[in-house]
């Protein structure tokens, strides 16, 4: 069997609102094999990015096992937590977050800093993803000279520059139109084999999903 970058055995997270419970997640179990890219797939409110944030380490109050490199994140402080997150996970959001202030290699170059490359060592890499998904012409401009696209292209380098073992990502393509979406996730899909990273991706788009080499689906909090 492939050896699993992430194991995940009956997850589970409630919200209380205006004292009435609301279990999101009901026993979730999923495996994700190295180099394996998952798409999770089920309509907006079904809780998607609940577990996303959880797999990423992003947020507390879950129940279950979360196993990452083989290392259990229940059993880590805050500040495991953090050091797990930053050697193991990458993210891509639906809306890129890019730092403003900085042009499109930068963006890609800071997490390599934090994760303790050199400069020149982070400038060398992120011009290579920078490069292969088109962008060896923009290296220089900020998020808000490049298009939805291109914007979203650094946001899928700045993920992968770290080369994290797993990839998370939360309807990367949703704020695109349909053909630009097509291609930022063709690329996306490239780029993460290439690096021979896996992949947990959460869509709402069964079109999208399929180009994937597993569909999960979320309903009423269990996945099928």
């Amino acid at each position: 069997m492939n050896e699993a970058v992430v194991e995940i055995r009956d997850l589970r997270r409630s919200f209380t609102q205006g004292g009435v419970t609301i279990d999101v997640l009901r026993g979730v179990d999923l495996r994700i094999g190295k180099g394996e890219i998952v798409a999770l797939l089920g309509p907006s409110g079904s809780g998607k990015s609940t577990m996303l944030q959880a797999v990423g380490l992003l947020e507390g109050g879950f129940e279950g096992s979360i196993r990452i490199g083989g290392k259990e994140a229940a059993q880590l402080d805050a500040r495991g937590r953090t050091e797990m997150r930053r050697e193991m996970l990458g993210f891509v959001y639906q809306f890129h977050h890019l730092l403003p202030d900085f042009n499109a290699q930068e963006n890609v170059v800071l997490p390599q800093l934090i994760h303790g490359a050199t400069r020149a060592d982070a400038d060398a890499r992120a011009e290579k993803l920078l490069g292969a998904l088109g962008l060896s012409q923009r290296l220089a401009h900020r998020p808000s000279q490049l298009s939805g696209g291109e914007q979203q292209r650094v946001a899928v380098a700045r993920a992968l520059a770290t080369q994290p073992a797993l990839v998370l990502a939360d309807e990367p393509t949703g704020n695109l139109d349909e053909a630009t979406a097509d291609v930022v996730l063709a690329e996306f899909l490239r780029l993460v084999r290439e690096e021979g990273s896996s992949a947990l991706v959460a869509t709402h788009n069964e079109r999208l999903a399929k180009q994937m080499d597993r569909i999960v689906r979320l309903h009423e909090g269990h996945l099928e």
